[in-house]
């Protein structure tokens, strides 16, 4: 590109555009639970290992964030989002079943934090997950490539 060039910028970032860049950041830099990031790396780190969630955020907003609410309006809404639709596609697919003692549900969405953190839970599942929901939103709102 010549230094005169101007790159487009009505280029829209897709939540499935934010899935796809978060799995790919969890195959590169690697799959954390219990935190967005784990606590023994320095937060200047660029390329931590993170949480599904921590992942998005490191998408939506190209780095390290320890508290998402502290992102500008535009990025935050752009993570929110991303991460509802995570949910959404939780939800749907790999719901998590959390039953009181009196046999009432305790979650009503399957939170990606626990979903994250089950014990039985790999990097391979998570990073799939990711993948295969930024699919379905594609599936569901675009129409040949294009948003509709």
């Amino acid at each position: 590109m010549k230094a005169t060039h101007n790159p487009p910028t009505d280029l829209q970032v897709t939540p499935a555009d934010l899935l796809r860049m978060a799995a790919l950041y969890l195959r590169r830099h690697g799959w954390h639970q219990g935190t967005y990031y784990p606590a023994a790396v320095a937060t200047d780190t660029l390329t931590s290992p993170a949480c599904a969630v921590g992942a998005i955020g490191m998408a939506a907003a190209g780095h390290r964030v320890d508290h998402f609410y502290s992102l500008d309006c535009g990025t935050q809404v752009a993570f929110r989002t991303a991460v509802g639709v995570f949910t959404t596609y939780l939800d749907d697919y790999e719901p998590i079943c959390t039953v009181d003692d009196d046999g009432y549900l305790i979650d009503e969405h399957t939170s990606p934090y626990s979903w994250n953190d089950d014990p039985g839970r790999t990097a391979e599942q998570v990073i799939t997950a990711l993948e295969t929901a930024a699919d379905e939103w594609d599936r569901l709102h675009t129409t040949g490539g294009e948003n509709r």
